[in-house]
């Protein structure tokens, strides 16, 4: 298979099937990059289409010192961070905030997305960060580093303490559930004793 970096020379060429086989390949993983950051639809739908416009308008600048990826995350991370300032202004101004329009089934949170968002949600911003682009982006150290401009042990440790900090916001949630479970066993073991009774009656 072309390497991305090979794609985006060939690109750079002019070949069109290149850039297609680029945004076949970044679309979808751009696509949940936005949405797990917004959590609407249509706008994360945009910002695909803008990172991709971004790397057309720029693709004689383009030099191949860092992988293709590196660098389509940091053009979604500079729209990211535009897109978050526009909100701040709208909020500011008393904007009404877009409700989200992902589709029923397949966008629908469960209660557990539902519960591991919130749990994200309280993180540290630049932690939880971090803690999203290793593992629902799964970029390297090195790549999360580059992007962030941060050193390798820095993104380390702030990985560590975003995980750590994680497990104690589900923590609560996870003990909570486990009693409701036990409790629920519970019942259902006393329960039967008398079903069977009724039953010989």
């Amino acid at each position: 298979m072309t390497s991305d970096e090979a794609l985006m020379l060939e690109f750079q060429r002019g070949s069109r099937p290149a850039f297609e086989e680029l945004f076949a390949r970044y679309s979808g993983p751009l696509f949940g990059f936005f949405l797990r950051r917004l959590q609407r639809q249509e706008r994360a739908e945009d910002l695909v289409q803008e990172t991709f416009l971004a790397v057309i308008r720029a693709t004689s600048r383009y030099e191949p010192r860092s992988l293709v990826r590196t660098y389509l995350y940091g053009i979604a991370l500079n729209l990211l961070a535009a897109e978050r300032r526009k909100q701040t202004r709208d909020r500011d101004k008393d904007a009404p905030v877009p409700e989200s329009t992902a589709e029923p089934s397949a966008e629908d949170p469960s209660d557990a997305v539902l519960w591991v968002r919130q749990g994200l949600d309280r993180l540290d911003p630049g932690d939880r960060e971090v803690l999203m682009l290793r593992e629902y982006e799964q970029l390297s150290y090195s790549e999360i580093a580059q992007l962030l401009r941060l050193p390798v042990n820095t993104v380390r440790s702030r990985l560590f303490r975003a995980r750590i900090a994680l497990k104690e916001n589900l923590q609560p949630e996870i003990e909570a559930n486990t009693k409701v479970q036990a409790k629920t066993r519970n019942s259902v073991v006393a329960i039967r004793p008398e079903t069977a009774a009724e039953n010989e009656a």
